[in-house]
């Protein structure tokens, strides 16, 4: 009898399941790819189908199902369903454990005590070491290999005038070559590839650089200052995992016969490394590895800074597809159908026009809106007015203008509804939040905070993370104005900060005492040259008036930090003054203040309730598209809509034109990603092309994971005119408005749903 109900009770919980989410409850065994479309409830159809794994095959703590995800929050989410659906289902909740990635990786590579990895002599490398690390490589390939260094001094814009040699080579050491080393050892670890791979990659080029011989030396140089320093960092730790398994016969098999399957979510995101791993531990023997992998290659959005590239999941779609082992989840029921044919209109329209060139941004998939019978309540929610709306306003001021307004109507009719602005990069974000704070200066009557509505500018609240290691590299400088490295690092500091603008700073920091102190024999440089001069003066002269604590302070208050910052710096300076206790030397100091730099676990001080969620109701929030992936709201603002930001293109900075009309880093990424798919190796030029189409395809991705969010408006604009850098705009001093294309979707869809034109 028991079994009679417990079958009845897992038919009841099938029952709640869409087309797509039903096979992957039915998955009885083998590789299974599912490609779910955005609001498709992924999250739910795999956590149903854990539970069902779970009940059907009695799995227990020595045999489980491995569900891997890649965020802590995630993981959380996935593992409080699935257990709440074996409780309903009277069942012991165990059988499965939820994993971030790296999370499982750990606890492999720390499985065995004598091969694997001994977490008591090994650390996780942070982020503030990993740059420094790389700086150093790069300094020692630059003493062992100065023909090869001159060789790209010289470029393709041969100059001697000896400023300029100075420039170039700061940019080089300080700049192109640390971002050469970041990109291509994380490309190449995450395709399983060795530094030995690269030599031999290295090899099958001829271009005017040698790109990849660079690359896989400090690749070399990388992994030896990694054991030195005794650390390992994100790659590594999967890479043990791995190597023990491949090693440690015995160790494979516990390891197999504890895992009855692996469900992957987000499989998008992962790369041939990940991917090998997971298979590894899948595998069942003779019989076909138990392996499920769930995600939208339509929803990449992360190879720009990470190693993940939908090519590798679109791969195994295919393969599975041969075997008739791949089923889409295509209903979702987020949005409302307007919104839906707006998303599939964008699909179809950048495959068919040919956006990025060779690299078809998206897979060919229809979002459908869920059967009139659908078993999960709320689908497809009605539109609130027509469910689209585009504009094409003056400027960026009068886009504000019409989010405020829109958002006062929106709140008025429906208080307990929630609403985002998506932005493309944070300075965007922090325009609008400070201009929706503070109508009045712009003559408006209408404010936000008036009607009860919450701002929350996610960018902001995250800016504070980062005030103890601005105010250090800040006081770096102070105490080392002479260095290059300091000095630059200081000017990058107050150029965000919007102390000093936008400038060539490799050669502002080639030579510091010309720049700091120039002689009457010294051009004086441009207004913005002695503007950056001013401040740094200014900040020196500080440095001989005030003890170091006063002096941190008076570097917060300085650069403009808000409330809650000038706090966070606050309670930073109390910690220091803790931990140094009498002994307040910058001898003492310094190496205090790094390591809680390096540690990354400094706590902000929170003046404002900001730890809610980002889509508690009667808030706005103003959060990147990047960040947005995974939420939803009820209404989505895309302003600022330009060609220059969507899709925006990849530039070669003038400070690195010398070297022609290519960036090192993003050749190196393309030219590696063709090895790990097999594909011929490209050349400089083709490289450098493709990884601008690469570049274009991800962008529209990105405005695809964007308009998804919406489940009853999506509200997108182009303003007529808008910066021609956000980077150097300061709305509240002076700037420069100019015509600013939009992005050339929004022409048709203008065409095709409002006959609408800018």
């Amino acid at each position: 009898m028991e079994t009679i109900a417990q079958d009845r009770a897992l038919m009841q919980l099938r029952a709640t399941l869409r087309p797509g989410q039903r096979e992957l409850a039915d998955w009885l065994g083998g590789p299974l790819a599912v490609s779910a479309v955005p609001g498709a409830g992924k999250s739910h159809g795999m956590a149903v189908a854990a539970a069902i794994s779970v009940a059907r095959e009695q799995l227990n703590h020595h045999r489980q199902l491995v569900v891997v995800t890649f965020t802590r929050s995630a993981a959380a989410n996935i593992k409080a369903r699935i257990r709440q659906y074996l409780n309903d289902l009277g069942l012991p909740r165990t059988g499965f454990t939820v994993q971030t990635l790296h999370g499982l990786a750990l606890n492999i590579a720390t499985s065995h005590p004598r091969l694997g990895l001994d977490l008591t002599v090994v650390s996780l490398i942070s982020d503030y070491d990993k740059k420094r690390l790389y700086r150093s490589c790069v300094e020692q390939w630059a003493r062992q290999n100065p023909h090869i260094l001159e060789d790209l001094i010289r470029g393709q814009q041969d100059d001697s005038e000896e400023t300029e040699v100075l420039r170039r080579r700061t940019a080089l050491l300080t700049d192109i070559l640390p971002k050469l080393a970041n990109i291509a050892v994380g490309t190449a670890k995450s395709s399983y590839l060795t530094p030995a791979d690269l030599y031999a990659l290295a090899d099958q080029v001829e271009d005017p650089y040698p790109i990849l011989a660079i690359a896989a030396d400090l690749y070399h140089r990388y992994q030896k200052g990694l054991g030195e320093r005794q650390w390992i960092d994100y790659d590594e730790m999967i890479l043990s995992a791995l190597k023990l398994l491949e090693q440690d016969d015995k160790l494979r098999k516990d390891w197999q016969e504890r895992v009855y399957a692996v469900f992957e979510d987000e499989a998008q995101d992962s790369s041939p490394l990940q991917t090998r791993l997971l298979e590894l531990i899948a595998a069942q023997g003779d019989r076909p590895v138990n392996f499920v992998r769930v995600g939208d290659p339509n929803q990449a959005i992360n190879s720009t800074f990470t190693s993940a590239d939908p090519l590798f999941f679109r791969e195994f779609c295919q393969d599975c597809q041969a075997q008739g082992r791949f089923y889409e989840m295509a209903q979702a029921g987020r949005c409302s159908p307007i919104i839906i044919e707006a998303a599939n209109f964008l699909v179809h329209w950048a495959n068919g026009a040919q956006v990025a060139g060779g690299e078809l941004p998206f897979r060919s998939q229809d979002i459908q809106p869920v059967a009139a019978n659908d078993p999960q309540p709320g689908a497809n929610p009605p539109p609130w007015g027509q469910g689209l709306e585009l504009h094409f306003p003056p400027d960026i001021f009068a886009s504000v203008h019409l989010v405020q307004q829109r958002l006062a109507e929106l709140f008025q009719a429906n208080p307990q509804a929630n609403a985002a602005i998506l932005v493309r990069e944070n300075k965007q974000g922090r325009f609008i939040a400070d201009v929706l704070r503070n109508p009045q200066e712009y003559g408006w009557d209408n404010s936000l905070a008036t009607q009860g509505i919450t701002i929350f500018d996610v960018g902001g609240n995250e800016r504070r993370s980062h005030v103890p290691e601005e105010l250090l590299t800040l006081v770096q400088f102070l105490h080392r104005p002479h260095s290059p490295d300091y000095l630059k690092a200081a000017l990058k500091v107050l150029t965000e900060r919007q102390k000093i603008q936008p400038q060539d700073l490799n050669r502002l920091a080639s030579q510091p005492e010309v720049f700091l102190y120039p002689t009457a024999l010294d051009d004086p440089g441009s207004d913005r040259e002695q503007e950056a001069r001013q401040v740094c003066q200014e900040l020196l002269q500080a440095r001989l008036a005030l003890p170091l604590y006063p002096l941190i302070a008076y570097c917060a208050n300085y650069v403009g930090y808000s409330p809650t910052e000038l706090a966070t710096a606050d309670s930073l300076i109390h910690q220091l003054a803790m931990m140094a206790q009498t002994r307040q030397t910058w001898a003492v100091v310094f190496p205090l203040w790094q390591d809680i730099v390096k540690s990354n676990q400094f706590e902000n001080v929170e003046l404002e309730e900001t730890d809610s969620r980002y889509t508690r109701s009667g808030q706005v929030t103003i959060i990147t598209m990047h960040k947005a992936k995974g939420l939803d709201w009820d209404a989505v603002f895309l302003p600022f809509l330009h060609a220059q930001t969507i899709p925006g293109s990849l530039w070669v900075p003038a400070t690195a034109q010398f070297l022609g009309e290519v960036n090192l880093a993003d050749v190196a990424r393309a030219q590696i990603r063709a090895r790990a798919s097999h594909h011929p190796i490209p050349d400089l030029n083709t490289a450098w092309q493709q990884a601008k189409e690469l570049k274009i395809a991800e962008d529209y991705r990105l405005l695809y994971v964007a308009m998804t969010r919406a489940k009853r408006l999506l509200w997108l604009s182009a303003a007529h005119k808008a910066p021609f850098s956000w980077a150097g705009f300061d709305w509240h001093r002076h700037y420069d408005l100019s015509d600013r294309p939009p992005c050339p979707f929004l022409l048709s869809l203008g065409d095709r749903f409002f006959a609408a034109t800018p």
